[in-house]
């Protein structure tokens, strides 16, 4: 950092988890930080537990005593606002109340100077309602850190209405003076990450409210099959049933409840049974006793034997890692052309799935057919996820399993479920991140960035999307739609716009 991006010393205000973490994070950095809460008493033992937490870390070789030491005297407590006053930045990280937070900055602007910058790390709430009882309210910006503040690499800055861009500009370079990725982004409901996720969580549940398999498969085929690091009911599990609802339920309020946001039955009556996951013993699984959780059903993958014949047909740019899997391993011979990709398997069709299911697929094409669903990375991934057509004989879906088991893939079997699990929830990602840049609220890197650093996903919905072909993604949507008659599966405006744009581009041209 070559020139202060701020005056004196740095405040942070509320000493719960995030409060905490961001002083840790702060004073790591060098600032000297004033930590302050309503509860003086909770303070000092935030202060005690992060002295107690830093000491373990020197006693299991993980980080230098000095370090440790210049840390922790980098941190005083605050007794009062007043003590403040010298401080050039405010970060509060108080309840997630807006009355709250506007009642503590209207007192701060009385007690800091004129180029104080005040960030608040809310999740949810509107910048530009929390400045509006500032009489500057170009000095504040949301600075929203995810959970620990500090090991998360994402920082989401958020500008209200009036913010001022050297606002901006500042809070940016501290964050990366801090070693985050920051993205910018306009306060606008669930920001990014909290907006573009919510699909991640709720095609699950509704699987689950559909019956389509239990918790642990489900889970198992968006982690080992999809590449993501944890299963949505696992990660609800995680964060807490009652948070996880109560943001899905905030971005469905303030998107006056657009069904794209809407909340799942499922999940509130976990919440109103109190099974909120890991901290209360019992959510999607049990904690208490984990003998009681379902094990994710799997084929497992079984020795070399003889064959089908594997051809692979069309264009198979989108599909690298399955191709080269196939062509290695299956001896698959490739019949290029214009087409988008499938395979026969002898007699039987097997193709990604498309938002239709296998048996209106095999009625379409007048073939057995076994659909695949998305992954990540089809060479790394443990395990497929297929669904058979209810036309197929028994030996047909028989045969394509067979195949995968001998690649050494386990394969999950779902009923025969409309874009299976992985596509159906990645399209709707990608979906909702082109109408993030669509309306002006984040950049494409950005929004990438995002969700990549803030949740951890093996790939920016938009660089997914660009690779699988923007046409991929928008025949999923409509096929969706068609079939559950919803709102919530509309393709948006900016996703039509790439189909159309790209479609004439040379194959494997997407972006």
């Amino acid at each position: 950092m070559n020139a202060p991006l701020f005056h004196g010393s740095l405040a942070v205000i509320g000493a719960g988890t995030m409060g905490i973490g961001i002083a840790q994070l702060a004073a790591a950095a060098g600032h000297p930080v004033k930590l302050f809460d309503i509860s003086q008493p909770a303070a000092v033992r935030a202060l005690e537990t992060l002295g107690q937490r830093l000491r373990r870390r020197v006693e299991a070789g993980k980080a230098q005593r000095g370090d440790a030491e210049r840390l922790l005297a980098n941190i005083s407590i605050a007794a009062s606002l007043e003590q403040l006053a010298d401080c050039g930045l405010v970060i509060e990280a108080v309840a997630e109340k807006r009355e709250i937070k506007q009642s503590l900055f209207r007192d701060l602007e009385a007690i800091c100077a004129h180029d104080t910058l005040f960030a608040s790390n809310t999740s949810s709430l509107s910048i530009t309602a929390i400045a509006s009882v500032l009489r500057h309210p170009q000095r504040m910006a949301g600075m929203h850190f995810f959970n620990p503040a500090p090991l998360m690499k994402l920082v989401e800055i958020v500008a209200g209405l009036d913010t001022d861009a050297t606002t901006l500009r500042r809070l940016d370079a501290l964050a990366r003076h801090w070693g985050k990725q920051p993205v910018q982004c306009r306060s606008t409901p669930g920001f990014i990450v909290n907006r573009v996720a919510r699909p991640f969580y709720a095609e699950t549940l509704r699987a689950l409210e559909e019956q389509i398999a239990d918790v642990a498969t489900l889970d198992a085929a968006m982690r080992d099959a999809g590449g993501f690091a944890m299963g949505p009911l696992q990660l609800t599990d995680l964060i807490g049933q009652d948070v996880n609802f109560a943001v899905t339920q905030s971005v469905f309020q303030a998107f006056f409840h657009d069904d794209r946001f809407r909340p799942s039955l499922l999940q509130q009556e976990r919440v109103s049974a109190g099974h909120l996951g890991r901290k209360s013993g019992r959510g999607f699984y049990r904690y208490d006793d984990e003998s009681l959780n379902p094990a994710a059903r799997y084929a497992e993958p079984v020795g070399a034997a003889s064959l089908p014949r594997v051809t692979l047909h069309g264009d198979w740019t989108s599909l690298p890692e399955l191709a080269a899997l196939l062509q290695e391993n299956a001896g698959a011979v490739k019949q290029p052309g214009q087409t988008s990709p499938f395979a026969t398997v002898d007699e039987v069709t097997f193709m990604l799935t498309n938002g239709k299911t296998a048996s209106q697929m095999a009625q379409q094409l007048g073939t057995p057919v076994v659909l695949f669903d998305l992954s990540a990375n089809y060479r790394r991934a443990p395990t497929l996820v297929l669904a058979c057509a209810s036309q197929n004989r028994p030996q047909d879906s028989a045969k394509v399993i067979h195949l995968l088991q001998t690649l050494g893939k386990r394969v999950i079997e779902l009923p025969d479920y409309p874009g299976l699990l992985v596509m159906r929830t990645v399209a709707m990602l990608v979906n909702e991140a082109l109408d993030v840049v669509n309306k002006g609220v984040a950049s494409a890197a950005d929004t990438d960035n995002a969700m990549l650093f803030g949740v951890n996903y093996p790939r920016g919905p938009l660089a997914w999307g660009a690779a699988l072909g923007w046409s991929q993604i928008l025949t999923t949507l409509e096929n969706l739609h068609r079939c559950y008659l919803e709102p919530r599966y509309r393709p948006m405006p900016l996703l039509r716009h790439r189909a159309t744009q790209y479609a004439a581009l040379p194959s494997g041209e997407h972006r």
